[in-house]
């Protein structure tokens, strides 16, 4: 993969997060399904920010997260996003570049507003997120850059991008380019209901082989094979994903393929503070560690690494760099 410009590349929903400490009873107020994200219009949206006690405000969008966090490791990343031409997504263009990824979709110069997921954050650390896509629904597949995608070892796409119809095509535009430069494709599943609402489609392309790579938490994993029963959609994932990477938490994380299973161990964390990232920064790390060719045991510690610096504060990106913290445990990079 030395022959790539980029490591990573990723495709996603470019969203602005305004973070919250809150309490059950807001949830219960606004009819919120804890720790899921539901899509919401732009009326929601203003009913739930004045509502909101002191925000924290940051750049967010799952893939861009994860990007963010591929870079803090060292590697050389790029991001795929739609962003309106306003105050908050020339904010978002700022920030990802900031972070040393390499930022040039054309920001939109009508339609809506830069998007934006309201996250109200509870004590136990859980995140419930309300997401208006705005601009990020305007991503279409003239946004994709067959240069900047065959230059890249690995393509990223989060599964948020299958609501957005123009998005969705962007994405399988990206996979056939990726696939034709013999690079390799990776998908995470994003969200337990965003896998009810295209189950059967995720399915299809893991099985045509569309994706190599596979992230899903547990609850996804169970949505996806409609069964409470760990080992049972675990089985069923190794016959339909080349390789998968099943987040387990405290328990770690099963790196699955069809020659076996392999358990890695989760770090120790002093205190949960907000699990809003996790997902996206363990596949930062595990990305991270395929693309420089470690092996999947010390991808998946990477993973886990980035996830416990990314929970023990708020906001969902880096708050140091993940370079030196790998250096630090011995997972030199």
């Amino acid at each position: 993969m030395s022959s790539a410009k980029y490591d990573v590349l990723g495709i996603g929903n470019a969203i602005f997060d305004v973070l919250v400490q809150t309490d059950e009873a807001f949830l219960a107020r606004h009819g919120m399904s804890k720790g899921s994200m539901a899509l919401i219009d732009e009326g929601r949206a203003a009913a739930i920010y004045n509502d909101m006690g002191p925000a924290v405000e940051m750049s967010g969008g799952s893939a861009a997260n994860t990007i963010v966090g591929v870079a803090s490791l060292g590697a050389r990343a790029a991001y795929v996003g739609k962003v309106r031409d306003d105050q908050i997504g020339r904010l978002y263009v700022h920030d990802i570049r900031a972070a040393g990824v390499t930022f040039e979709t054309k920001l939109a110069t009508d339609g809506p507003a830069t998007g934006c997921s309201y996250i109200l954050v509870t004590a136990d650390g859980e995140r419930t997120m309300n997401t208006y896509l705005g601009a990020a629904q305007e991503l279409t597949s003239a946004d994709i850059d067959p240069s900047q995608v065959a230059a890249s070892a690995l393509v990223y796409l989060e599964g948020y991008l299958w609501d957005p119809k123009n998005a969705k095509e962007a994405f399988v535009k990206a996979a056939g380019i990726a696939h034709g430069a013999d690079r390799q494709v990776a998908l995470t599943l994003s969200d337990a209901f965003c896998v009810d609402r295209y189950r059967d489609e995720f399915l299809v392309l893991m099985r045509d082989g569309t994706v190599d790579l596979v992230f899903a938490n547990e609850a996804e994993l169970h949505s996806l094979y409609q069964t409470s029963d760990f080992d049972t959609a675990l089985a069923q994932l190794r016959k339909d994903a080349k390789l998968a990477v099943v987040t387990r938490s405290e328990k770690g994380c099963v790196v699955a393929s069809k020659e076996g299973v392999l358990a890695v161990p989760a770090f120790t964390v002093e205190k949960i503070v907000d699990t809003t990232g996790a997902g996206d920064l363990f596949a930062a790390g595990f990305l991270f560690g395929l693309a420089r060719g470690l092996g999947h045991e010390k991808a998946g510690r990477l993973g886990a690494l980035a996830a416990a610096e990314v929970i023990q504060h708020i906001g969902a990106r880096p708050q140091v760099s993940l370079k030196q913290l790998a250096q630090q445990n011995a997972l030199s990079v």
